[in-house]
């Protein structure tokens, strides 16, 4: 048997899931964070995107001040935990993820746009899954 860490042996999928969820429970669990602002700004942010680019809506979001541990969230696992899902590095800052795409070649930004609405549907899902029994309505 192989040395593989236990990261390597998920697929990225999974890992994709288990660092959504930890994200939706960090801030469900944060007295500093508006629950119900972080799932609503996820559950907007795919359409966002798919209208106005990955660069416009994060920038959106940045300049309303909406949710910016959402932001957090996506720049450590687009811009870190998905190469190095081992990584000890803090979390980067709220803009992390804005200054790639604006600094990054057009490659860089298909990719980030895929990666970053793979990853809202996983939390997007468990932020709904979290939202107070009261808030739930059906679909």
């Amino acid at each position: 048997m192989t040395n593989a860490t236990k990261a390597d042996r998920k697929t990225l999928d999974q890992r994709r899931a288990e660092h959504a969820w930890q994200a939706v429970q960090a801030a469900k669990n944060n007295k500093d964070v508006d629950f119900e602002k972080f799932h609503g700004q996820a559950k907007k942010l795919p359409v966002r995107i798919i209208a106005s680019g990955l660069g416009q809506a994060l920038a959106f979001l940045k300049a309303k001040n909406y949710a910016p541990k959402l932001l957090v969230a996506l720049g450590d696992w687009v811009l870190d935990k998905r190469v190095n899902p081992d990584s000890k590095k803090p979390e980067p800052d709220d803009m992390a993820l804005l200054k790639a795409v604006v600094e990054g070649d057009a490659e860089f930004l298909r990719w980030a746009t895929d990666e970053v609405l793979a990853y809202l549907q996983w939390l997007v899902r468990f932020a709904d899954a979290e939202k107070p029994e009261d808030d739930q309505s059906t679909d």
